[in-house]
């Protein structure tokens, strides 16, 4: 076989990773056509739609991105639902193999009493509000004065930093008016992260963390009792400069004086939620249980339970997986199974032509360069199976279109990509900012089709 039809489902930074490493792999021996899919009429994935706005390297990340798709050797399909509109049966009449790299954009679960109440929130959810995600909620409640962000992760860093943020300072990202008016209208004074562990098992990035306590207008509050510090955390700090510039970040905020700010991040630590308290079916107050350090980096519980008055709770502990249909799923670690990226059935058997990478792959964990090693993996394996890839009936790339079209699909192609970029700079440009995104999916098609706001 002199050539491979590819499709890849899922278009963030997994999926065209995938795509541009296939195309630039010097494993093959054989020409490629790739199309790429994404249920969102948009392109980027979770670097447009799951980081905060405010981060200016995120910029440079979806640059990348841009010029990979924009070299013409990768056709993007946007608004197309694997499921739905395109079938895995359709893939095996049009391709010769199929990988999935659909992310995990689901918040994962904290099975803790009151996570339910009316004020307890997801962080991704909250995320995907304030990144305008078309299939999302456009209002948010910010009533809340005092509010619990649950993780020391960077995305509960990024919640946190939103929340105590000027919204006249988020105007100077691309956030539309919806976002921008919900959170002029937030009442929020107090914003306290919860980690279970101390400063040098924290997992958010330096830079994430000096974003968040550097932020003008709002004091950061630290607490003398949670700087503990064991054999295995020395032994951390000594041998990991990022841990090591973390701490020495966290250490100076101690005894540091506070402003009189009119918002304040609180930063806890050794501190393990235990309940939501509600009270009318609201949250009232969240109930951790301080821990303190095993000896090796680790922490047990110490039985002292606290009460720390909220009206509001995210949780960010984590991403979860989405199910896919007539694809293997592992409904615990939230991952489609498989063998370095070959998706396997119940009985462990690889199912010949579907593959797998990024984070429907390995879980959500790591950072861009685990995206790209990861996608090294997943093709390695597409290449070396060439014998069992399927054998499509109709394989030209205009069949695919005609499919879509077929069925009313109003799909969004690069070109078309090309215009809605476009207006959302325009529209930016006309109030002095480099972008506005557009958010509800019948303006994007709107604008695909020559339409301007």
């Amino acid at each position: 076989m002199s050539k491979l039809r590819l499709a890849i489902v899922g278009a963030g930074p997994a999926g065209i990773y995938a795509a541009d490493l296939l195309i630039k792999s010097e494993l093959r021996d054989f020409e490629v056509s790739i199309d790429l899919f994404d249920l969102l009429p948009a392109p980027y994935g979770l670097v447009r739609y799951g980081v905060a706005p405010d981060h200016p390297r995120i910029k440079g990340i979806i640059k990348a991105l841009y010029e990979v798709l924009d070299r013409g050797d990768i056709r993007f399909f946007g608004n197309v639902t694997y499921g739905k509109d395109i079938t895995l049966e359709d893939l095996k009449k049009h391709y010769n193999a199929v990988i999935f790299s659909t992310g995990a954009i689901q918040d994962a679960d904290l099975n803790i009493p009151g996570i339910d109440l009316e004020g307890s929130f997801g962080a991704a959810a909250f995320v995907n509000w304030y990144d305008a995600h078309p299939d999302f909620e456009r209002s948010w409640d910010l009533s809340a004065k005092e509010i619990a962000v649950i993780g020391n992760g960077n995305v509960a860093l990024d919640v946190a930093r939103v929340l105590v943020k000027s919204p006249a300072q988020m105007l100077a990202t691309d956030i539309p008016e919806n976002v921008y008016r919900g959170l002029l209208a937030s009442n929020a004074t107090d914003v306290h992260v919860f980690g279970r562990r101390g400063p040098a098992q924290v997992k958010f990035s330096p830079l994430e963390l000096r974003e968040a306590v550097h932020v003008e207008g709002v004091d950061t509050i630290v607490h003398d009792e949670d700087f503990q510090y064991d054999e295995g955390s020395n032994k951390q700090i000594e041998s990991n400069n990022q841990t090591r510039v973390m701490v020495k970040t966290l250490e100076e905020l101690r005894g540091k004086a506070l402003t009189g700010a009119a918002r304040r991040l609180h930063l806890h630590f050794f501190s393990s939620p235990v309940e939501v308290i509600g009270e009318d079916g609201k949250v009232k107050a969240l109930k951790i249980e301080r821990t303190k350090l095993d000896g090796n980096g680790g922490v047990v519980a110490t039985g002292e339970l606290r009460e720390i008055p909220v009206q509001a709770v995210y949780r960010a502990v984590g991403y979860f997986g989405s199910e896919l249909t007539e694809v293997p799923f592992d409904e615990k670690a939230g991952v489609i199974p498989n063998d370095k990226g070959r998706v396997l059935d119940s009985s462990g058997k690889h199912i010949e032509g579907v593959y797998a990478t990024g984070w429907i792959k390995r879980g959500p964990v790591g950072l861009i360069g685990h995206t790209k090693s990861d996608a090294i993996e997943t093709i390695a394996q597409v290449i070396s199976d060439q014998p069992t890839w399927w054998q499509p009936s109709a394989p030209e790339e205009a069949a695919i279109d005609a499919l879509l079209e077929s069925r009313g699909v109003e799909y969004v192609g690069w070109p078309q990509w090309l215009k809605i970029d476009a207006e959302e700079c325009r529209l930016g440009q006309v109030q002095d900012r480099e972008r506005i995104k557009l958010v509800e999916r019948f303006d994007f098609l709107a604008v695909a089709k020559g339409a301007k706001f």
